[in-house]
């Protein structure tokens, strides 16, 4: 194949020059002159169907409760308990009226019509934090070789951001990005460039990105460091970018796969079989009013810089700062200024990983819940289409649905016990002192269970139902073995639901008192959670439990039933989160065919690629450690290569930890007692200058 100029570059420079792009940050307060095509019959009638079945379901249902509570005067507690009903009602009735929605229209896989891509450049762009180069670098490689292989090479390039501040992390991310370009020398560029400071966390990340080199690019694939994009994908989404000279953002509906415990197995089980009926659904009444998820899309950078530049909030905690779940965000200002922001929910070969366990999720949640929290502060922007707005309102409720629903619980408990009492204590018949107890229709109370429970479950039934006529899911699964996956992974979202409604109403109360989330490295391979964790974890989520139980025993036996899977999640929450982790149950299902994927079932190249790659690199990366690196020229070599000089100290404000790193070698007697007095801050500016680290080398060893 030919190679271009870009590809003759030297293998040891980390970037290439700079191609700047102005990405202002956005005035929430003005609104932007831009127009916005108008929306099909089909957006209207999915519209109708997802908010206009979403309210019927919900007034219908809150009427009954009305009914319900009416058979006497009603009391304060009571409205209370019909207003929790309903907003938790609404928040299930969306996703229902989503599914049917999905279920009648199918989606689109791409209408390109320009078919010559040479004139395009794409980069694949990889923002990295702490996370296992192996696995990330893995992916990049395996991408590579099939856009190579399909002689798309010229009109991609690969170019890694680090925000990675762990130098033991570092030194390996480094190794393993000279090995990727070794490995792709001659077939595509590999750009790897680390900031020094970690502003505004990944959106400051890709903003410094597109800042400096955003012009040397039409489209952007933004990844995680979990992504991965076969090459028919990639250049459908390079062909509907170019054919349609309005779009700004066209989102995949990434297929989770690689999972081998049972937290993980349960969720693409459920993404792939439940999943497409949602998104299908999403994606027929957003339209062009779509969403980005922060990865596996492509962007048109251009219109990115011009209008997706993120303000720092004023005001208060947990609003104040930077916006975190800064995706949602991206997309309503795109389309804030006419850029269409669609998704392509059938086109398939998209794939990303899940978190591994309970655990897990719950710490990467935490974030998730304080950035989507602070939408609520964006949704004043002035502009903003109403479609995005209620993106943001949905991703509020995905965390403020559990303090809801556990205040509803909380509020039938505190009724029953009023009801206890009023059957055993007596009264006078003077009516001033009478009290006002709660009294109900029971029976179209067990008739408005039932229906509340066939709302929630049908995306679900639905999604099974549209898997069983779809043939790429039926032949490799097969109906009985998806009906029993579905099964189990009913009885365990069951168990897990009341644990994730305490977990993220524990995240609302420490986001509402001011608690930063901080920015935690995710944990995409699991090697078990120590019992003293578990136990420090979901300790009050046991004694909630039980606590509850011992009440409900004691007032309501009858609620104790109807509240019996809520309470024995909780009760039982310690061992639960124990299982979620557990790889040989997830294996033991998987041998029977229990929660399987199409691809378990049938391998894929691009897959095996990359796990090939991972486990070079991974036994490579072995012998790489900060100890390793001091006495391996190769290593020295290839890190040094990738770096850029660290930016000059602005006068009268010394860059501290080179300073005092510089002190603690000239005091050390050798290399282990140098390294052995740094801190990590002062070990990264060590090897993020060569002059410093080579003071260091020249130490003895101990």
């Amino acid at each position: 194949m030919a190679i271009s100029m870009d590809q003759i570059v030297k293998q040891n420079q980390g970037v290439p020059a700079e191609s700047p792009l102005h990405m202002p940050a956005q005035d929430f307060s003005t609104k932007p002159s831009a127009s916005h095509k108008g929306q099909g019959w089909k957006q209207l009638i999915a519209r109708l169907i997802t908010f206009g079945g979403a309210l019927a379901l919900t007034v219908y249902a809150t009427h009954q409760m009305i009914l319900i509570v009416s058979q006497d005067q009603v009391t304060a507690l009571q409205w209370v308990m019909v207003g929790l009903f309903t907003l938790t009602f609404v928040w299930i009735a969306l996703a229902a009226g989503s599914a049917v929605s999905g279920f009648i229209f199918s989606g689109r896989k791409g209408e390109a019509s320009v078919q010559d891509l040479s004139a395009k450049k794409t980069v694949l762009l990889m923002p990295v934090y702490n996370e296992d180069p192996s696995e990330t670098c893995a992916a990049l490689y395996s991408m590579a070789k099939e856009l190579v292989a399909n002689d798309l090479a010229e009109q991609f390039e690969i170019f890694i951001i680090s925000d990675s501040n762990d130098p033991d992390v570092w030194v390996k991310e480094t190794a393993a990005v000279s090995q990727l370009k070794q490995a792709l020398a001659g077939e595509m560029n590999v750009w790897y460039r680390r900031r020094h400071d970690n502003k505004a966390k990944k959106a400051g990340n890709v903003h410094e990105f597109v800042s400096r080199w955003g012009a040397r690019y039409d489209y952007m694939l933004v990844l995680d460091a979990d992504s991965l994009l076969s090459a028919d994908t990639l250049k459908t989404l390079m062909l509907e970018m170019a054919s349609d000279d309005h779009a700004g953002i066209i989102q995949t509906l990434p297929s989770l796969y690689r999972g081998d415990t049972l937290f993980a197995r349960l969720q693409q089980f459920a993404g792939t079989v439940y999943g497409p009926i949602v998104a299908r659904g999403v994606a027929a009444w957003q339209g062009n009013d779509g969403n980005y998820w922060g990865h596996n899309a492509i962007i048109r950078v251009q219109a990115f810089a011009e209008s997706a530049g993120l303000p720092a909030i004023g005001g208060v905690k947990p609003f104040k700062g930077d916006i975190l779940s800064h995706d949602f965000v991206e997309a309503a200002l795109m389309r804030r200024a006419g850029w269409s922001v669609r998704m392509l929910p059938v086109l398939k070969g998209s794939w990303e990983e899940s978190p591994p366990s309970l655990s897990d999720v719950a710490t990467r949640d935490r974030r998730w819940a304080q950035g989507n929290i602070q939408h609520l502060a964006v949704l004043k922007a002035k502009g903003l289409r109403w479609p995005n707005r209620s993106h943001m309102l949905t991703g509020v409720m995905g965390y403020m649905a559990s303090p809801i629903w556990f205040a509803l619980i909380l509020t039938g408990i505190v009724m029953s016990i009023q009801i206890h009492y009023m059957n055993i204590e007596y009264f006078s018949d003077q009516p001033s002192l009478y009290p006002q107890w709660p009294v109900f229709d029971s029976e179209r109370m067990v008739a408005l269970f039932v229906f509340t429970m066939g709302v929630l479950l049908l995306p679900k039934v639905l999604g099974l139902i549209k898997a069983f006529f779809h043939r790429s899911l039926r032949q490799p699964l097969g109906i009985i073995r998806m009906t029993l996956g579905a099964i189990v992974e009913m009885f365990f979202s069951i168990l897990y639901a009341p644990i994730f409604m305490l977990i993220h109403s524990q995240h609302i109360f420490d986001i509402f008192r001011g608690r930063d989330s901080g920015w935690a490295t995710q944990q995409r391979q699991h090697n078990g959670t120590p019992w003293k964790d578990l136990v420090r974890q979901h300790f009050w989520h046991t004694m909630i439990g039980v606590g509850l139980t011992i009440v409900l025993y004691q007032y309501s036996p009858t609620l104790l039933i109807w509240l019996s899977p809520t309470l024995i999640g909780l009760m039982f929450s310690i061992p639960l989160s124990a299982l979620s982790g557990s790889k040989s149950l997830a294996k033991g299902l998987r041998f029977i065919g229990i929660l399987n994927i199409p691809e378990e079932v049938s391998t894929l190249k691009i897959i095996t690629q990359r796990d090939q790659f991972a486990e070079e690199l991974r036994e490579h990366l072995q012998s790489v450690t900060i100890g390793t690196f001091i006495d391996n020229a190769t290593y020295q070599d290839g890190h040094f290569n990738l770096l850029s000089k660290p930016p000059k100290p602005r006068r009268g404000h010394p860059e501290v930890n080179s300073l005092i790193a510089n002190y603690k070698i000239k005091e050390a007697n050798d290399v282990g007692e140098a390294l052995s007095w740094m801190t990590k801050q002062e070990k990264l500016a060590v090897f993020s200058d060569k002059d410093i680290f080579m003071e260091l080398k020249n130490l003895k060893h101990s």
